[in-house]
């Protein structure tokens, strides 16, 4: 007999018929499975699917392998391999053990992957093509046209979100978290709510990992390609598998998915979405967002690779320095020529200190080190543009006031100096001294180096004495030693005279500035 496709109706479905008759499944002429209780599921853009009962499976089946995957009407899918007497076929075979309301139909029983077989035989059976028409139409053309041109992550969830809404899914929350590439920020997640159609914004940091609340949680489970989840909330049935869910169930949440959107490199970010309707999601509302979730994922890869961008040139060569990489300032000899205050801050006695206190604990200390010299450096309006071993280089751009410039360097050093003295004082905290050298002077910033490998500094006679100055000052036991074009008369200093520097041309009348 003829298998018949109901008729047709909007919106992704799922039809699952019982086929008459026996129906054979066989891999070049061995027998794999043979039923005739076999059933077969029409969905939407899919081949229609065979689907046997366990018990009248033949082949020989390895345990569920590590592989899971996800659908929103059928539930979490697990794998096993089909050994062959001459081969094993990886993940040939796969099953709903939990499947969801829409497919409770085939809970338990076993599909098999078209390279898993050679013949199948439907006895009297036949399918039929469905048409499955354009039901993502407007959803995908306002995802290719006007979403396009929304500048922020913030302002396409919003966005997307009440384009769902119009389409007849049920959103009362919606939230996307986005795995990112940052020294201090895990990731972003953005929750949008429909009491005030606004998005928040939450930046975790990596301890979220370690936080029970994440530990037990949709994220962490969807994240770690354990599949997604859907739960009916509110009457028979039980929220007891996540916290979060009773949480929602509070709020009047009736139904509760997550699901992945995978970037191209393959992490896997989250999606979650909640309905306060009395019944929930509908098949037809989550094949839409599952079929645009692929275009979804694209829109946030591209703001995140920008942010991520952003912060990885702000983490390594400053937030001036990367914003101008960023601007485009990307080839070898671009830079423009500015005054600046240039300070290089040197930790004193690191050999001994590693020596000391072995390798892990002194890498430790460079950190605090590191931390502090470059918070006061932000604090007071300067950059840090980069760590040189044990030492920063960082600068502060006169712009039009240079004495600005210099007070703020000066007022830099003498924070640095007090602040290590008493971190020096904390308990288990070791006394960290630096050698601290500041000159004024014009320099180019921008970008030098090798057409494989560029660094973006600054060049010029100022830094060279920044530097030399800190080593002379080291050799004196003065924390900080500057140029004579830094020191006015409101600073308590000690002349030392026009010092030769190495490499320096002309002698440099140079100051100790008194800390104490």
């Amino acid at each position: 007999m003829n298998v018949h496709v109901k008729p047709e109706h909007d919106g992704y479905g799922i039809l699952i018929e019982a086929l008459t008759g026996t129906v054979t499944l066989r891999h070049n002429g061995m027998l794999l499975a043979s039923s005739d209780r076999a059933k077969v599921m029409y969905e939407t853009r899919l081949k229609p699917t065979i689907y046997f009962p366990p018990e009248d499976v033949s082949a020989d089946l390895s345990k569920r392998t590590e592989l899971q995957t996800f659908c929103p009407f059928k539930g979490t899918a697990i794998y096993r391999d089909l050994l062959l007497p001459d081969t094993c076929i990886k993940n040939a075979t796969w099953a709903y053990d939990s499947a969801l309301p829409e497919a409770a139909g085939i809970k338990g029983h076993i599909g098999f992957m078209p390279n898993a077989y050679t013949d199948l035989d439907l006895g009297d059976n036949e399918f039929l093509e469905r048409n499955d028409g354009n039901i993502s139409g407007p959803v995908i053309d306002w995802l290719l046209r006007e979403a396009a041109y929304l500048p922020t992550p913030e302002e396409f969830t919003a966005a997307l979100a009440v384009k769902l809404r119009e389409q007849g899914v049920f959103l009362s929350r919606m939230a996307v978290m986005v795995w990112s590439l940052h020294p201090m920020i895990a990731g972003k997640n953005f929750v949008w709510k429909k009491d005030s159609g606004e998005v928040n914004t939450f930046a975790p940091t990596y301890e979220i990992h370690d936080h029970p609340a994440y530990q037990n949680s949709p994220l962490r489970h969807v994240s770690n390609g354990m599949g997604g989840v859907r739960h009916r909330i509110g009457g028979d049935h039980p929220t007891d598998a996540f916290p979060i869910l009773e949480d929602l169930r509070k709020e009047g949440a009736t139904d509760y998915v997550a699901m992945p959107l995978r970037f191209s490199d393959g992490r896997i970010n989250v999606m979650t979405l909640t309905s306060d309707h009395p019944t929930g999601f509908s098949t037809a509302n989550l094949g839409l967002i599952f079929e645009c979730s692929a275009v979804i994922s694209r829109y946030y890869e591209v703001f995140m690779q920008r942010e991520n961008a952003q912060s990885l040139l702000e983490t390594y060569v400053g937030k001036r320095s990367g914003a101008r990489v960023l601007g485009g300032e990307i080839h070898r000899g671009d830079g423009d020529e500015i005054d600046a205050a240039i300070m290089f801050c040197d930790l004193r006695g690191s050999t001994r200190l590693e020596e000391d206190l072995g390798r892990v604990a002194y890498i430790k200390l460079l950190n605090q080190f590191f931390e502090t010299t470059s918070t006061i450096i932000h604090d007071h309006g300067g950059e840090v543009l980069k760590f040189i071993g044990d030492a920063v280089l960082a600068v502060f751009p006169a712009g039009e006031n240079p004495h600005e410039a210099r007070e703020q360097a000066l007022n830099s050093a003498r924070s640095i100096v007090s602040t290590l003295e008493e971190l020096a004082k904390e308990e288990g905290g070791h006394r960290c001294e630096c050698a601290i050298g500041i000159a004024y002077g014009g320099v180019t910033y921008g970008n030098v180096g090798s057409r494989e490998r560029l660094d973006f500094t600054v060049i010029g006679q100022a830094a060279n004495i920044a530097a030399r100055l800190g080593d002379f000052g080291k050799s004196l036991g003065h924390p900080i030693v500057v140029s004579g074009d830094i020191v006015n008369d409101a600073v308590k200093s000690k002349q030392l005279g026009a010092v030769s520097l190495h490499n320096v041309s002309q002698p440099v009348e140079s100051f100790a500035i008194l800390t104490s």
